[in-house]
């Protein structure tokens, strides 16, 4: 099965979003922005002028430069093009061959590109913790908070907010700065995430609490 082709979809107003059950506050001390699989081949599903993608990377990199002022590291994931059945895994069977062997579509999306500080993760599974030094990273450098963003929220950004909890990372969804394949598919992962293993939140939501 290949990507599907999206249907443009307006993102979440804060008024639509729902309830946490927690009441975690980001502390820029504690903090890593994770940037999830931006990668050009998993936005050329979506018509790129058309809501949710403005939106969406104009909210990264908004988030970006907050992560700089506030020394906040960032992280992007990025899967690797051309990848052979075994490296794929049981991937190939729900999403056949994945990214093909071409830069340009395994290039992460220039608006919000990656800085020379900051790191890139080879992904290889829905959750940026498999097969990674993601969690070595946050506990070298003390951070038990993850500030998710990317595609596709109830996919990867779901299961990385799932597999933080588990860690006990404390993870936060930012609601206008991730997409999926739906409207419906966008609004259930955030339902989920609230409810199970993190806090749904907004791009003005994140840092509202820090007065630097």
């Amino acid at each position: 099965m290949a990507l599907p082709a999206i249907t443009p979809y307006p993102m979440p107003a804060p008024d639509e979003l729902p309830a946490n059950r927690v009441d975690w506050k980001v502390d820029p001390s504690r903090a890593v922005l994770l940037v999830h699989d931006l990668q050009n081949y998993f936005l050329s599903a979506y018509d790129r002028t058309a809501s949710p993608v403005p939106e969406l990377l104009s909210h990264v990199a908004e988030l970006k430069r907050r992560a700089d002022r506030l020394a906040i590291p960032v992280v992007h994931t990025a899967q690797p093009g051309g990848q052979s059945p075994a490296e794929r895994g049981l991937q190939q069977d729900f999403w056949g061959p994945g990214l093909p062997d071409d830069a340009e579509a395994a290039a992460i999306a220039p608006e919000i590109g990656p800085a020379p500080a900051e790191t890139v993760l080879t992904k290889w599974k829905y959750s940026a913790f498999v097969r990674t030094d993601l969690l070595e990273r946050l506990r070298e450098q003390g951070r038990d908070q993850l500030i998710i963003t990317g595609v596709y929220a109830h996919i990867g950004v779901l299961m990385t907010a799932c597999d933080a909890w588990m860690q006990d990372i404390q993870a936060f969804v930012v609601a206008d700065a991730v997409a999926d394949f739906s409207a419906d598919d966008h609004a259930m992962a955030l339902r989920w995430a609230a409810g199970k293993c993190a806090v749904v939140t907004t791009t003005e939501g994140v840092f509202a609490d820090d007065v630097r």
